[in-house]
């Protein structure tokens, strides 16, 4: 494989680890805390996990006296879902740590995602292969996929794969729903009497894995590096041409971590957070109307041009297109076979007359390119794919509309449309994510020498610098909430949304009216892997305010 400059010298970098890491695992030992709870639906879930609920809270601490493994230990891992920046090194991290314990130690890559786990897809992790994918992003060491396991047949299908191989432990790396999948074959391994541990790490771009130890999900400081690299890149070009807006959706279905970190970076002259949508109840005529505003103040003084940012999963915050958006999963979970059975404009004819008078009338009122998106096929969980909808195209269209109704408006307005997804997802880790999925896959090689399960590794302090981080392990069922998935309630782990009250929201909140009208861009450029700490090793805006 021929390599770039780039990737030749970040061959080079030797990952910064927590303290108590630093002499390897075998010279960690495992304090623990509190007995973990959910902060609700707590019955239903300790009925669902009876054999993993309520463990405790583990905090990894550095020992001077030295305790290896006492044999070889032979290891799995799962990558799950969709990329981000630093996998790689989790894996990196996860052998490095188990040969740390004992040098014949052996990790087993299970190919293509759960599925390989399931179907016996492996191949034994070498050092030569380890170190070909040292600091590098993107998944494609193994690979992933997103089948979900979820029947007996499928986790006793697993079981045979792990007897057959031997393993102490599967690692599997990966978000909410990787890490429910996680919960749920911990849970069933020790119904069965089964010794393997299986642990989670916390991954996800979008940012909604994260609580007060889990203080960020690894991939998301990478990506919203870049793509505030290409908004800045953006918001230049306006400023230059002086005759665009540019409405520019960006990832994060169910939360706007994305956006909003992006807005502080690059100080647009609009970005909208979906949770603020939500608990102001705003329609989608209310959003246009204050967009348009900021338009008409910008070309009242001559700026016909502008950056708004959009969260990609705006439209399911927006109170009457998330009611109807939670009928049509409804209806069309329990009436696939018919509605699969219709053509053309009959789908919408027959949708609109099966929903409720009010989300008949929202349907109805949405362009019809719009309604064919909502009705396209369903994500696995049996949701609509709203990264398929052009909220975006939406909006600057509804805008437009909102203009050419005001007699006083007497400026110009030409849209350009951009959604910035994958650009983010494989981008080469940044030096913060490349220390902190390291030490996330050594933290996890120390749950599986310990003999712990259903838990997910976390390391915190994370703006206070590498020398401060403590690592530990969090119980899968704390974070735990029962949602509704194909129309049937099932415990998963909770997104964590944007906090109004919070800290990043505060900030952006105070300084946004400064940045509608005057050209307050600023343009953070490409993420820098050399040279001083305070350039290459910052943390994102949302962990230095959160961390204050």
């Amino acid at each position: 494989m021929t390599l770039s400059t780039l990737d030749t010298f970040r061959k080079q970098y030797t990952p910064k680890l927590p303290t108590a890491l630093r002499l390897g695992l075998a010279h960690t030992a495992w304090s623990e805390g509190e007995k973990a709870e959910p902060k609700k639906d707590r019955d239903t879930i300790r009925s669902a996990f009876p054999n993993t609920y309520g463990l405790p809270i583990l905090k990894l601490q550095n020992r001077s006296e030295t305790t290896p493994a006492a044999k070889p230990l032979r290891v799995g891992v799962v990558l799950s879902g969709g990329q981000a920046p630093g996998g790689h090194n989790v894996i990196a991290g996860l052998f490095d740590g188990l040969r740390s314990l004992h040098a014949e130690s052996k990790l087993f890559g299970f190919t293509g995602g759960p599925s390989g786990l399931e179907k016996a897809k492996y191949e034994e992790l070498t050092p030569d292969i380890i170190d070909a994918y040292r600091n590098t992003g993107g998944f494609d060491i193994i690979g992933s996929g997103r089948t979900k396991l979820e029947s007996t047949e499928q986790f006793d299908r697993c079981i045979e794969t792990i007897k057959s191989l031997n393993l102490d432990g599967i690692v599997v790396i990966g978000g909410d729903d990787s890490n429910t999948n996680a919960a749920v074959l911990a849970e069933y391994f020790r119904a069965k009497g089964l010794a393997t541990s299986v642990v989670g790490v916390p991954k996800t771009i979008d940012g909604d894995l994260k609580n007060e130890y889990i203080e960020t999900s690894f991939g998301f400081d990478t990506a919203v590096k870049t793509y505030s690299e290409l908004i800045g890149n953006i918001a230049r070009d306006a400023r230059s041409a002086r005759k665009y807006w540019h409405f520019i959706k960006l990832m994060g279905r169910s939360a706007s971590h994305i956006t909003l970190e992006a807005a502080l970076r690059t100080q647009t002259n609009a970005a909208l957070i979906s949770e603020e949508v939500e608990a102001k109840k705003l329609s989608l005529n209310d959003i246009a109307t204050s967009l348009a505003d900021i338009v008409s103040e910008r070309a009242a003084v001559g700026k016909n041009y502008g950056v708004v940012l959009v969260p990609e999963g705006l439209i399911e915050f927006v109170p009457s297109m998330k009611s109807l958006i939670a009928e049509l999963n409804d209806m069309l979970a329990h009436h696939e076979a018919e509605f699969s059975s219709l053509v053309g404009d009959t789908k919408t004819a027959w949708v609109s007359a099966k929903l409720s008078s009010g989300s008949a009338g929202t349907f109805n009122d949405l362009p019809d390119n719009i309604r064919l998106q909502l009705l396209m096929d369903r994500d696995p969980h049996g949701n609509v794919q709203v990264s398929r909808i052009e909220t975006e195209a939406l909006l600057a269209e509804l805008v437009e509309r909102k203009l050419h109704d005001r007699a006083d408006f007497s400026g110009s307005f030409s849209t350009q449309r951009h959604f910035f997804g994958y650009e983010g997802r494989a981008a080469a880790p940044s030096n913060f994510d490349a220390d902190y999925c390291f030490g996330l896959g050594y933290t996890a090689a120390a749950l599986i020498n310990g003999n712990k399960t259903g838990y997910i590794c976390y390391i915190r302090n994370l703006s206070k610098g590498v020398d401060a981080w403590e690592a530990g392990g969090l119980p899968i069922t704390m974070l735990m909430n029962m949602e509704q998935r194909h129309g049937k309630p099932k415990p998963v782990i909770e997104k964590a949304l944007v906090e109004l009250s919070g800290p990043a929201f505060t900030e952006f909140a105070a300084n946004r009216n400064d940045w509608r009208v005057e050209d307050a861009f600023q343009y953070p450029g490409p993420i820098q892997y050399f040279g001083p700490s305070e350039v290459c090793d910052g943390v994102t805006r949302t962990l230095e305010l959160e961390g204050r």
